[in-house]
């Protein structure tokens, strides 16, 4: 274990990976019902969903651990399994067999990418002010998440955002919850994260505002699943617009995945691990569709294992074997409140605001459009929408204010290409 993860090269033991590995699957377990409530609005049913959504981010976290050696999980990302069903299916109009076979190649497309040299041009031609923009953007993002999740902060008709009910025990228990994972992040207390979720939790059952249900653990049915695994139709491949989306959906992977997996190689000082991850990710993209769900993601979460400590691909390896026991475990999923998670989230996402400083402030031909990334991700709620608009605005302002050599000819490629992705959203 100690030669093939390096663990002693990479400053790490262990038990913190371990720690950093169930803190990890704690922050991403929402996943299982959450996509799978979505997979059922395209018509797939529920427990196959769940167990679709298992198994896929168990292989995921598996093969980033094994290939790359990082600690980023991999799981169905939040914003392309609303693309998979509200766009795809029900505006699209393709059944949800169609659908399975645009992610299948919307993952081969990835692999053509991620498996050449074309990852590395991609890579090289976005501007670091770009990248840091990511980063940030997504922080802001886990901290709007945090707070949405414990009600402190709700849509309103008048301000879109307000202030929630401050006195309801969801709100005072995060609040206190918020303080005691700060306190003891910045004491550096060993599980630092871990201790604060069980501490909020047990805060959340004393007062109230959790209660535990009836457990029963039992594995799904797997009757449903059967007819979910390899259900891929190629009904529609003579139609323009199922390959017009098929690429569209590979667009939106490869540069969103770019995006998050800079960001986490970053923070574990290993940004040369970036290719291998990003080809576990591909990977990981085309079995989705085999599995039965919509993409795999490199999860914005995986920060919260680094910041406990995981610096090797142990860490997603064991968040992987704690998907696949989440097969049993479902009702006790179930049972973490919000609150104990929020906290964690908010304290992720102040951590990576930290980034905001390498952004050249002065220079407002890279900060303009680097700060417009920053706001857009969180007022899109979305990661590839936020980046397109930085993407596109960079190369245009670069060219009118005379810069235009300053550009990598790749950019105005992805700049183009994001360009096609909105009109190809509107005009179909």
């Amino acid at each position: 274990m100690e030669r093939f993860f390096k663990l002693t090269h990479h400053e790490t033991t262990l038990g913190k990976e371990v720690s950093a590995g169930l803190i990890s699957y704690i922050t991403v377990v929402y996943i299982i019902i959450v996509n799978a409530t979505i997979l059922a609005v395209a018509g797939i049913p529920m427990e196959a969903g769940i167990i679709a959504t298992i198994l896929t981010s168990f292989f995921g976290c598996l093969i980033t651990g094994l290939w790359s050696n990082t600690p980023i999980l991999l799981i169905p990302g939040m914003g392309l399994n609303a693309m998979f069903t509200y766009t795809i299916v029900q505006s699209g109009g393709f059944s949800w067999q169609e659908a399975l076979a645009m992610v299948f190649l919307a993952g081969v497309f990835f692999i053509l990418i991620a498996f050449t040299p074309l990852a590395k041009t991609i890579t090289s031609s976005i501007p670091d002010s770009l990248k840091e923009a990511i980063t940030v953007g997504i922080g802001i993002l886990l901290i709007l998440i945090g707070f949405d999740n414990s009600g402190i902060i709700t849509n309103s008709d008048h301000t879109l955002l307000a202030i929630g009910n401050l006195g309801s025990p969801e709100a005072i228990i995060t609040l206190a919850g918020l303080v005691i994972t700060f306190v003891l992040f910045m004491k550096n207390v060993p599980g630092n994260l871990l201790l604060s979720i069980m501490i909020t939790s047990i805060l959340s059952f004393l007062f109230g505002s959790s209660e535990f249900t009836s457990l029963s653990f039992k594995a799904p049915s797997f009757d449903e699943y059967i007819g979910v695994f390899g259900q891929l139709s190629w009904a529609q491949a003579g139609n323009i617009v199922f390959w017009l989306t098929s690429v569209s959906l590979a667009m939106v992977l490869v540069f969103e995945n770019i995006g998050l997996i800079h960001g986490h190689t970053k923070l574990i000082n290993r940004p040369e691990s970036s290719k291998t991850a990003l080809q576990a990710t591909a990977v990981s993209v085309l079995s989705s569709g085999v599995f039965g769900t919509s993409p795999t993601v490199a999860s914005v979460e995986s920060a919260a294992g680094i910041t406990a400590g995981g610096r090797t691909g142990l860490t997603s390896i064991v968040t992987g074997f704690l998907f696949l026991a989440s097969l049993l475990l479902i009702p006790l999923i179930k049972i973490v409140p919000a609150s104990a998670v929020s906290p964690v989230l908010i304290l992720i996402g102040v951590l990576m605001l930290q980034n905001i400083v390498n952004i050249p402030i002065d220079d407002l031909t890279e900060s303009a459009p680097a700060l417009l990334i920053i706001v857009l991700i969180p007022l899109t709620y979305s990661i590839a929408d936020g980046m397109a608009i930085g993407f596109i605005l960079y190369p245009l302002i670069k060219l009118l204010m005379g810069k235009g050599k300053e550009i990598h000819p790749a950019l105005y490629m992805i700049a183009f290409l994001f360009i096609s992705n909105f009109v190809l959203q509107y005009a179909f």
